[in-house]
């Protein structure tokens, strides 16, 4: 389980690439007060966490070892807005809530297709989604009542799970801390 001193909350945003991750992280850390966000995969670039690069891909290959021993001191410390497209190599106790971003397949395409994604790479991930690869890797890796599903097709959807999110983060720094629920009900209708 995460850890109960910190003073804030650590939030892994993890689903397939296109599913919305980015532009949600982007809004809550300017929305929540002292949230941080670490984008693993500059993370990666950035300090070197990885032991090359893969050709069909696209893409580095993760040295998961030097990624986790980067990022220890700072997810002990709170506060961090995680995001990866994936969920299982992180240790459970660094998270008070996982988010899985979740899209239409035709939706997923369309933004993947716009990124230049093609071949295999449009092809495997675009499968993922349709098998929930993430979603079910989130639920078998972390506690149950933290694993939340959103979908992420709309604005109007994105502003929801902003706000949703926000909520749970209102309730979890006002002593609420791990039992705090980010539930799919109306925000004046659920307890946060």
């Amino acid at each position: 389980m995460a850890s109960s001193s910190r003073t804030l909350p650590n939030i892994l945003v993890t689903g397939t690439p296109g599913t919305g991750k980015s532009t949600l992280v982007q809004r809550l850390v300017a929305e929540a007060s002292g949230m941080r966000a670490v984008d693993i995969g500059e993370l990666v670039k950035a300090k070197q966490c990885h032991s090359g690069w893969d050709d069909e891909y696209q893409t580095y290959v993760l040295d998961e070892d030097k990624l986790l021993d980067e990022l220890e001191d700072e997810m002990e410390a709170g506060g961090v807005i995680l995001e990866y497209h994936a969920a299982e190599l992180f240790p459970e106790r660094w998270f008070d809530l996982v988010l899985v971003t979740r899209s239409d397949n035709g939706m997923l395409h369309d933004r993947l297709t716009s990124r230049g994604y093609s071949g295999k790479k449009l092809d495997d991930n675009i499968e993922a989604e349709i098998m929930q690869l993430i979603l079910d890797e989130a639920r078998e890796s972390y506690a149950d009542e933290i694993v939340v599903e959103l979908q992420s097709n709309t604005v109007e959807d994105l502003d929801s799970n902003v706000e949703r999110t926000l909520g749970w983060l209102r309730s979890w720094t006002a002593g609420a801390g791990a039992t705090a629920e980010l539930s799919s009900q109306p925000m004046d209708r659920c307890q946060m």
